[in-house]
């Protein structure tokens, strides 16, 4: 009860809320602005945190991830650009809706989806840190790379029906994964000597380049842009009837978000791909998705931001971070001379209340934020197409510019973007790519790290018993994404 009045007390704090609001706007800009990461949009905003009050930093650095998760669908909907990584997922139908003049409705899902997803991930970290941290303690090198093999086996459904297609394109990203540094050994692998690439590509250059450039340079060969109605420029939530259809990959988002949140290094866009994946395998309308369904928009972004808050359940309880962002949020506490872990509930709990109480503003802040932001941005989708190509052109390169000023970091997003606009020509599907590249770290690292414990003998990934499992529910969903394609495919021969 002590706690719940903390907690509480903190909703009629007016620097408390202040904090939350201030946090969620910068936040959507952040995630909005392609090449600008949450962490990224945290870590501008940690200095200015020194001479604030413990609750209301750590507030206001929460608030950020909070809306920098959820701005990244906006710029995803509107112009194929995800303005973070987690937002990726939601390219796929989210454009494909305004494309049909449906943008209203894309960010009126997203929105909500959004704000059901967070407050679900809050419940879950008041209810259950101390329960949930003990899952993660669970996993050894050998689970986190069959949880690795599980994201991968769900490649099978995002390969648009040709999985030699979807495999060659999942290839191609774990490729670009092995570039850099062995995560091993330290040496340089598939560098060509460059200094720029011995940390390796960075995720989200590969994400702006597949999706935002390679769409302007299609673009670019097309005819103009049909010119919409008003209606597709008003912000629309859904209704009762929608919000019913949508329950189900929402409720799918969330447990996926939980999971994955929880488990450190997984993160959101883990969460959302496969969120997508398996709303499209239990929908009643799995034809729809890739062409517009909206449940295809709901799905991951109920799991991206249930994991805004999921994600700090192994950093409160253990004082782990299992995001970048997660790691940003841990600065913020050590500035302030507080030490994450199972004693921060006993020396400082009102700040880990309070933090709590912080995070349900943030997520009502969304609400209210985004019914006020979208309306404008939604203004964008009826601009001439050449105006609006070079603005996005000119936002993604200074947006990637940002990251480390580097004009190499530039021609790399060109060059990526290059490289979608001919697997668009040949077909080849790129959410397996970027499946691939986002998964490949994991993979890799945690696979060596498991040979040098047991010696080299792979029997490590059976006897134990969550990496077992994992890899148990991996085999079956690979096994019946097989089955019904085949019965598909046999129907349709008929």
């Amino acid at each position: 009860m002590d706690s719940f009045l903390l907690a509480l007390s903190n909703l009629t704090s007016g620097w408390v809320i202040l904090s939350a609001f201030a946090g969620v706007l910068w936040g959507i800009f952040g995630g909005a602005l392609p090449g600008i990461s949450p962490s990224i949009a945290m870590a501008l905003l940690l200095p200015f945190t020194v001479g604030m009050e413990a609750t209301n930093a750590l507030v206001l650095l929460a608030s950020v991830y909070v809306g920098a998760e959820y701005g990244g669908s906006i710029p995803a909907i509107l112009i194929r650009t995800p303005g973070t990584n987690s937002a990726s997922a939601t390219v796929i139908d989210g454009n494909e809706m305004a494309k049909r003049g449906q943008a209203g409705e894309a960010l009126g899902i997203s929105l909500m989806s959004g704000l059901y997803g967070g407050l679900f991930g809050l419940l879950v970290l008041v209810l259950c840190t101390e329960s949930l941290a003990q899952v993660a303690l669970a996993f050894t090198p050998a689970a986190y790379f069959s949880l690795g093999i599980l994201g991968l086996s769900v490649i099978a459904g995002l390969s648009g029906g040709s999985l030699l297609r979807g495999l060659m394109a999942a290839c191609m990203g774990l490729m670009i994964a092995f570039i850099g540094s062995d995560p091993v050994s330290g040496m340089q692998r598939f560098t060509l000597g460059s200094e720029d690439l011995l940390d390796g590509v960075k995720p989200i250059l590969v994400m702006v380049g597949l999706f935002a450039v390679t769409e302007m340079l299609v673009q670019i060969g097309e005819p103009p842009w049909a010119r919409g109605g008003s209606s597709s420029t008003r912000l629309k939530l859904p209704n009762w009837a929608m919000s019913k259809r949508l329950f189900k990959p929402q409720a799918i988002g969330a447990v996926i978000g939980t999971v994955e949140g929880v488990t450190p290094g997984a993160g959101g866009t883990v969460a959302a791909f496969m969120a997508y994946t398996e709303a499209k395998r239990w929908s009643k309308h799995p034809e729809e998705f890739g062409k517009g369904s909206p449940e295809g928009v709901a799905a991951p972004e109920s799991a991206n931001n249930v994991v805004t808050a999921t994600a700090l359940v192994p950093l409160l309880s253990l004082g782990i971070p299992g995001s970048n962002s997660a790691a940003i949020l841990l600065g913020g506490f050590l500035i302030h001379g507080l030490q994450p872990g199972p004693m921060l509930f006993q020396k400082a709990p009102e700040v880990v209340y309070g933090l709590y109480g912080g995070l349900f503003i943030a997520n009502i802040a969304m609400l209210l934020i985004g019914l006020v932001i979208l309306s404008p941005c939604m203004w964008l989708v009826n601009r001439p197409k050449p105006y609006l190509i070079s603005f996005i052109l000119a936002l993604v390169m200074a947006g990637v510019f940002a990251i480390h000023q580097s004009l190499f970091d530039c021609g790399l997003v060109l060059l990526i973007g290059f490289l979608g606009y001919g697997m668009r020509l040949l077909k080849l599907p790129v959410l397996p790519m970027v499946l691939g590249m986002v998964l490949g770290y994991m993979v890799e690292s945690n696979y060596r790290r498991s040979l040098l414990i047991s010696g080299g003998d792979h029997s490590i990934f059976v006897t134990d018993t969550v990496s077992a499992i994992l890899l148990g529910l991996a085999t079956t969903l690979s096994a019946y994404t097989l089955w019904k394609e085949i019965v598909d495919r046999r129907k349709s021969e008929q």
